[in-house]
């Protein structure tokens, strides 16, 4: 049985300003604004939400379908992505455009200026959860075009999958009635604190309610770890303290939610699934970029049990 993993998957490509925005931008001429700046360092990351959940189930030894839509230019991260253990099947190519593209400068403040281009994934809806042969545990739907989502979640309940409502970035895109709709159809919603606000206030699903419409609602809590909801419990999962400082928690996120999906498929309870879940997204948060983080499982097993007292799961 295999795991779905539907979303963007894109190029990230980051610049670091060694100056302060401010110094460079007259408030009084943003009207007309013209300016440059110079960033002597750059970095280009695989990146998108599918891509770096897979990436992370690879590394647990699982063989993901993902399921999006790319450019002409796809081919160097498909090849990644091949070499790390990614079923491509349903990575599908659209003739006369660029894959998915986030460009993004940060100041010496921390300050960020980004552009994407959605390119590839305006089309996703290109793939049917109809084509999928494999048999499928279990699904995740995470940001990847607002038709997509609206499409794969219905035809995924349609098929008898379970999956996961990953709303990400595009939260904000889809209204009131398809929230309530797609959450109706999901079996499990997985947000982070401010999305649980946004849903909140633009679907009126307030926690309350979430957690008694699906079998699990996990909302992630940053420096304070996660919360789970299922059948009337609350699981509290607090988080996992790395040596050192926090490198970049791009990605992190996702290796969170590679460690649900892992732990679902693999039948185990909700408070050992969300440590897993909270030690890969620890373990990301080390590494630079959404896909550069390595673990074994005798890594795994001594963050988990060094930081929750408990035996090893698994």
């Amino acid at each position: 049985m295999s795991i779905l993993v539907c979303g963007a998957l894109a190029y990230d490509t980051l610049f670091h300003f060694e100056d302060r925005f401010d110094n460079h931008i007259l408030p009084d001429q943003l009207h007309k604004i013209s300016t440059t700046f110079k960033v002597p360092t750059m970095r280009r990351e695989f990146g998108g939400p599918a891509g770096n959940i897979a990436y992370s189930l690879c590394l647990l030894g699982e063989t993901p379908l993902v399921m999006g839509a790319v450019g002409e230019d796809f081919e160097p991260y498909r090849q990644h992505l091949k070499r790390v253990g990614v079923d491509d099947r349903f990575i599908r190519t659209i003739r006369g455009q660029y894959t998915s593209q986030c460009f993004g400068i940060a100041d010496k403040d921390g300050n960020q200026l980004m552009a994407f281009h959605p390119g590839a994934m305006d089309h996703a809806t290109v793939n049917q959860i109809s084509d999928v042969t494999t048999p499928v545990e279990v699904a995740i739907v995470s940001p990847g075009g607002h038709a997509a989502f609206l499409q794969h979640t219905r035809q995924l309940h349609a098929a008898g999958i379970p999956f996961i409502f990953d709303p990400g970035q595009e939260l904000p895109l889809l209204s009131r009635d398809e929230l309530h709709e797609i959450v109706a159809l999901a079996s499990y919603v997985a947000i982070n604190d401010y999305e649980s606000e946004l849903m909140r206030e633009r679907a009126g699903l307030p926690v309350e309610i979430l957690k008694t419409m699906v079998d699990a609602l996990i909302v992630t809590r940053g420096a304070h770890g996660a919360e789970i909801y299922s059948e009337d419990r609350i699981h509290l999962i607090p988080r996992v303290q790395m040596p050192g400082k926090p490198v970049d928690p791009m990605g992190c996120g996702d290796a969170f939610r590679a460690g649900l999906l892992y732990g679902i498929k693999q039948g185990l309870d909700w408070q050992s699934t969300g440590r897993l879940a909270n030690v890969l997204g620890a373990i990301k948060v080390s590494s630079h970029g959404p896909q550069n983080h390595f673990f074994d499982w005798a890594m795994l097993r001594t963050l988990y049990e060094q930081t929750y007292g408990d035996a090893w799961p698994l």
